[in-house]
């Protein structure tokens, strides 16, 4: 429905709802049977929250969502730190949760957990506190994300995925389904196994994406040098620099794979990685 008609369409609560007064409604919002709104959440125009949906304290969803039954939004962290101070869960617009998701809000007062727009979050997934999904992300039912997790755009991930926390997932990167990922995952990469691995280059998501032949070309001459090569890292990213074509995606890949290496145990986000001396 385009917004200007939208705007026109009032707020549908269904009789058995309950709806905290302190909760902010936009126009064209539909709230199904049995749904339970807690108090500071704000739902965006035009999202439609299906039967038996719970949507916790101080969780801000965007215009135009669809969530499915069963699905808890905004609740508590699993994390023996939280201690009850304020925190956020905010999803994007134009985002489809599906039934039984359960996606929790942030440790630490003032914090966040995000999910992008135009995400697709299939039945019985889980994002863990302080994570930060982002645009066009589609998992398959019951992946589980752990923690202080960043996903870049377009990432796609297979069924029964487990990310462990702090890992990074670069964008268009592709999880194959079952896959246990202990590391980070760099941009425009498959993975799959236990532990994953990279496979192989994304190059059906490179295209789908609009990235131009002449730099898929170099992402695989450097996927070549880098995972099928007897270089190690610091030589591969070397021979890339030196071998394959500069471009935006170019550069970005190989700032990636340098930021892993300034990390713990293969993931450059964890707060155990060496911390660098005063001066």
């Amino acid at each position: 429905m385009a917004g200007a008609a939208l705007a026109q369409v009032p707020v549908n609560i269904h009789p058995t709802a309950i709806v905290d007064p302190t909760a902010e409604l936009d126009w064209g919002v539909e709230i199904g049977p049995y749904c339970v709104i807690g108090p500071q959440v704000h739902i965006g125009r035009g999202t439609v929250v299906e039967p038996h949906v719970t949507i916790q304290p101080y969780t801000t969803i965007g215009r135009e969502c669809r969530i499915s039954p069963q699905a808890v939004l905004g609740g508590a962290p699993q994390d023996s730190k939280f201690g009850g101070e304020r925190s956020y869960l905010v999803i994007g617009d134009h985002t489809i949760i599906r039934e039984a998701v359960t996606i929790h809000r942030a440790t630490g007062e003032g914090q966040s957990t995000r999910v992008g727009s135009d995400c697709m979050i299939m039945a019985y997934c889980h994002i863990g506190h302080n994570c930060d999904i982002g645009n066009g992300v589609m998992m398959a039912n019951q992946v589980g994300i752990s923690g202080h997790v960043v996903v870049e755009d377009q990432v796609f991930f297979g069924g029964m995925t487990g990310v462990h926390q702090y890992v990074s997932i670069g964008r268009l990167a592709m999880l194959g389904g079952f896959s246990k990922v202990v590391q980070d995952v760099p941009p425009f990469m498959m993975v799959d196994g236990r532990p994953a691995e990279v496979v192989q280059l994304n190059v059906r998501g490179l295209r789908r994406a609009g990235i131009a032949q002449r730099v898929r070309s170099g992402l695989n001459r450097a996927y070549k040098l880098l995972y099928r090569s007897n270089l190690n890292l610091s030589q591969a990213i070397e021979a890339v620099e030196s071998e394959v074509e500069s471009s935006e995606e170019r550069d970005y890949l190989l700032a990636f794979l340098t930021n892993i290496r300034h990390g713990y145990s293969g993931r450059q986000n964890d707060p155990n990685k060496p911390q660098p001396l005063e001066p």
